[in-house]
């Protein structure tokens, strides 16, 4: 996969997604991260690539013709163009599940806009789909921009050791939060691991990370268990659960 990242702050994007599983991925070639400084596409002296806004009100825009030159450069480096992501508050809410179908594309164009955004007009001739991470705003696209990178290619093929490394984890194949983990020492301030997974019984521990998981999800977000995956043996342990007034880890 190949993601480009059209920002303002090139430097920042690079020391995120040149580090840790995304920096090593990017090293084995199993990941492409481009990024792309706006401003070298400018078309008003001093690199300005800001203006105020029609109609009157506080803040600047980004002016559309820097980023779309920013974006032509990006299709004709590629070969193709590329599917199109705007990092805005106003965009549909990120969720795993739109994350492995943006892993699947071969190509990513993500623009993170500043101040009070990006010319509407840019918007609708190249923008594919707009996306959120959270119900809050932030200063700029970057921190959006790097999550959804982020988010997406740890899904692709290679950068991570297997695919059960997501497949098993929240907001995976069936829905749910993860179950607690644990690790040495088997005692740490007062507090012990849970015997089951000190019994060696991988059917056991199975059951009791399932059941704690389905807790987990029912305390902490209650709205997933609508869509998730429940088995009747789940169904009937939630509502065992909440008759013996258990809350959850």
């Amino acid at each position: 996969m190949r993601i480009d990242l059209c920002t303002l702050f090139p430097e920042m994007c690079e020391t995120v997604m040149g580090e840790s599983i995304i920096g090593r991925a990017r090293e084995s070639g199993f990941l492409e991260v481009h990024t792309h400084h706006v401003r070298d596409y400018a078309v008003r002296k001093g690199g300005y690539i800001d203006d105020t806004l029609y109609g009157g009100g506080k803040g600047m825009l980004m002016q559309a013709e820097p980023f779309y030159r920013c974006w032509e450069a990006i299709g004709q480096q590629a070969g193709g163009r590329p599917h199109t992501i705007y990092m805005t508050p106003k965009g549909k809410l990120l969720t795993q599940q739109r994350a492995v179908e943006l892993s699947n594309m071969e190509h990513l164009c993500i623009l993170c806009g500043h101040y009070e955004g990006i010319d509407q007009r840019l918007i609708d001739e190249i923008v594919d789909e707009e996306l959120s991470i959270g119900d809050y705003v932030l200063t700029g696209g970057e921190l959006p921009a790097l999550v959804l990178a982020d988010c997406v290619a740890r899904l692709c093929p290679g950068v991570l050791a297997d695919e059960s490394c997501w497949q098993e984890e929240s907001h995976g194949e069936d829905g749910l939060l993860e179950a607690p983990h644990y690790t040495k020492p088997a005692q740490w301030r007062g507090h012990t691991v849970p015997e089951v997974l000190l019994s060696g019984h991988h059917a056991n521990i199975q059951q009791w990370r399932r059941e704690q998981g389905l807790l987990y999800t029912a305390k902490n977000r209650p709205d997933l268990l609508e869509q998730a995956a429940l088995t009747p043996a789940d169904r009937l342990f939630l509502a065992q659960s909440q008759t013996k007034g258990e809350a959850g880890p």
